[in-house]
């Protein structure tokens, strides 16, 4: 066991735990006044459900001993409780199993959250719940396993307990998430706006942010908790760590200008939305890679797929799928782009060893990346789909109508975000009876 390493993940993972309240606070920036409560709900909701589900049986399922050996689901029943990983003995790598095991659920927690931008304004919270449970039952911890677990061997070679075979078999690189976190919850969302259907008004009524500010402090969270994301991943302090880091700066920054710059020419302006969304694209971008390229590589990255997202989130008004905050857009095309191009930035020279076309390494990194992105992508809209249709079946899924206009804050949580003075909400539904608007102004007399 190495204290440094072990001191290294321990903080990169409450680095990425920050990032789940860093993307509550940039999601709910980015929605009417009267929903910011329920989007920094729907992310607190994903750390408790997802949380106890990590530590039950998450954990087994994603990085226990391969069921079957076809590297598809490790054993959920193998780790049950995390109390076999409890001793001084249970080392991964230089660090102790159960840090790489508090790591690892960050991950879990983040990709459930990220979904829920999708449906903001619409979703009921009970149901949510479930739908986060079921999903990252079904979906995360499976696809987790075949990205994130690597085959274990002994001394002499031989494998002893079989990962993911994406990880092994494919050799498909996604070094912090890019398939099994991005392009995960981006097809997820996609599925879960075609089965809850538009917001009420949309798109002629597509709701301006209430909050830049806040937007823009989430994403500079998510920013600064992406350091430990990405170069936490190493799992030690080292070399490797300190090129994802570097990395991970100036991809991003790319990416950022790139989204700016398409702004300015589209639209004849740069705004701070687009300027916090290009950093998080870039962010999303440089997750798989961050390990396989150069900087140039990275600067390549972020200013393409920076550009590339800054076009993709209109596809929802010609497609006609209302995706709220642009979760497609921005983590389904950011996590596609990142993939597919490890094949052709890929450097021999970066940590990772692999060259990919513009290196001299052909078409080979390619095909991997494009069948690795494209599995995740299938299985993760399909059971999802499934999965919104059953709870939509079972318990409802989305507001009524009337809740809707009303306001989601108050209709599902009997709060709202901001008071003026008097204690009333800062809005007045147009739907309240004549009966409910008396008793307030009693209440204020």
């Amino acid at each position: 066991m190495n204290s440094g390493d072990t001191a290294w993940v321990l903080v990169s993972a409450a680095l990425v735990l920050l990032m789940t309240p860093g993307l509550a606070f940039f999601y709910g920036g980015m929605v009417r006044s009267r929903g910011v409560l329920n989007m920094l709900m729907m992310s607190l909701g994903s750390i408790g459900v997802v949380g106890v589900l990590w530590v039950l049986f998450g954990y087994s399922a994603a990085f226990g001993t391969d069921i079957g050996s076809l590297g598809l689901l490790g054993n959920p029943a193998e780790f049950f409780g995390l109390g076999q990983v409890l001793g001084e003995d249970a080392i991964s790598g230089t660090i102790p199993t159960l840090a790489f095991a508090g790591f690892q659920a960050m991950f879990a927690i983040l990709t459930v959250a990220l979904i829920s931008g999708a449906i903001a304004d619409r979703a009921r919270f009970g149901p949510w719940l479930l739908f986060a449970g079921l999903w990252a039952t079904l979906v995360y911890f499976p696809v987790a396993h075949w990205v994130f677990a690597f085959d274990t061997k002994d001394e002499a070679g031989n494998v002893t307990a079989v990962g993911g075979w994406i990880a092994n078999r494919l050799a498909a690189i996604d070094f912090a998430g890019g398939t099994a976190v991005h392009i995960n919850a981006g097809a997820a969302a996609l599925a879960l706006v075609l089965v809850l259907g538009k917001r009420k008004g949309w798109p002629k009524e597509p709701g301006k942010p209430h909050n830049l500010p806040f937007v823009v402090l989430g994403a500079g969270l998510l920013w600064f908790g992406w350091f430990g994301f990405n170069s936490g991943s190493a799992l030690a302090a080292n070399g490797t760590a300190a090129v994802v880091l570097v990395n991970t700066l100036v991809a991003t920054s790319a990416a950022m200008l790139g989204w700016l710059l398409i702004e300015r020419i589209r639209d004849g302006h740069a705004t701070t939305l687009g300027a916090a969304s290009g950093i998080v694209a870039g962010l999303v971008a440089i997750t798989p890679a961050c390990s396989s390229v150069t900087p140039l590589g990275a600067i390549a990255i972020g200013a393409i797929t920076g550009a590339v997202c800054a076009l993709a989130v209109s596809l929802k008004f010609r497609f006609g799928y209302d995706d709220s905050l642009d979760v497609v857009g921005v983590h389904l095309v950011g996590g596609l782009m990142g993939t597919l191009l490890v094949g052709l930035f890929a450097s021999a020279a970066a940590p990772a060893g692999v060259a990919g076309l513009f290196y001299g390494g052909g078409f080979d990194q390619l095909w991997r990346q494009a069948v690795g992105a494209g599995a995740v992508l299938v299985y993760s809209f399909v059971l999802s789909l499934v999965i919104a249709l059953v709870v939509k079946l079972v318990v409802g899924f989305r507001l009524s109508e009337q809740d809707e206009v009303e306001g989601i804050d108050e209709t599902e949580h009997a709060e709202t975000a901001y008071h003026f003075g008097d204690g009333r909400p800062s809005y007045r539904s147009p739907v309240r009876s004549e009966e409910v608007e008396r008793r307030l102004e009693g209440s204020n007399a």
